[in-house]
């Protein structure tokens, strides 16, 4: 694969611990690929790897250049964008001020998405852009988390636990707005425990154990696969 994203015998960790042991895959762009596990198999492990938050070895290639030892603020200008599962918003800015905060200067890439479109978008934020962060719901601050990252023009969204203890018409906006992001082209690692929604919105799946990749496949290559889900996924 030329481009996207290309992982290589990743190992990761927290100081002594070793969580990821030789993960490899591959991302390409216009794709959403969905990595399952129970809690401590090493998901969002893989996601701050990625993102320069922890020490790592190995190699991430992203459109051909390393990530591995870079900063994260590097790998942001690569066109990397994070969305943590804790979101992370700033609690005494508006949503507006949240929106500025991840915009790139012109210079560096065209956003596809700017606050007007965001706000056009979702009436919830729209009615809520002068508001600080920290009294939204957690839905509303999920998809001002989602949205902010947006602002940078990543080409690479990396989102860890989007939907969890959302209400299902909020799990279904982000479920949209994911989609949305795949036909502009974004490469997406959707880290997720619900199966379902996984299941229909990803084109490819990998299944994390133990901190190594046990199966990957398509969604319906998992359907096809109970013993997988039983033993990696159920509980």
């Amino acid at each position: 694969m030329s481009g996207g994203l290309q992982v290589r015998d990743l190992h990761a960790g927290y100081g002594q611990s070793r969580v990821l042991q030789g993960v490899a895959f591959d991302l390409p762009p216009g794709q959403i690929l969905a990595v399952l596990g129970r809690n401590g198999s090493g998901r969002s492990t893989l996601a701050r790897s990625l993102m320069g938050l922890l020490p790592a070895r190995g190699s991430a290639r992203w459109q051909g250049r390393e990530l591995l030892g870079l900063p994260s603020h590097a790998i942001a200008r690569q066109g990397v964008a994070y969305v943590p599962e804790s979101r992370d918003v700033f609690p005494r800015l508006s949503v507006a001020q949240n929106l500025a905060l991840g915009q790139q200067p012109r210079s560096v890439r065209k956003p596809l998405w700017t606050p007007e479109r965001v706000f056009d978008s979702f009436a919830a934020l729209a009615a809520r852009r002068d508001v600080a962060a920290g009294v939204l719901s957690g839905g509303e601050q999920q998809m001002l988390s989602l949205c902010r990252a947006l602002m940078g023009a990543p080409q690479l969204l990396i989102v860890d636990e989007p939907t969890e203890g959302l209400a299902p018409q909020v799990v279904a906006q982000v479920d949209g707005l994911l989609r949305d992001l795949r036909t502009q082209g974004l490469a997406v690692l959707l880290i997720e425990q619900k199966l379902d929604l996984s299941l229909a919105v990803a084109d490819r799946v990998a299944v994390l154990g133990h901190g190594r990749l046990v199966f990957e496949g398509t969604p319906a290559d998992l359907r096809a696969a109970p013993a997988v889900r039983r033993e990696w996924l159920e509980v």
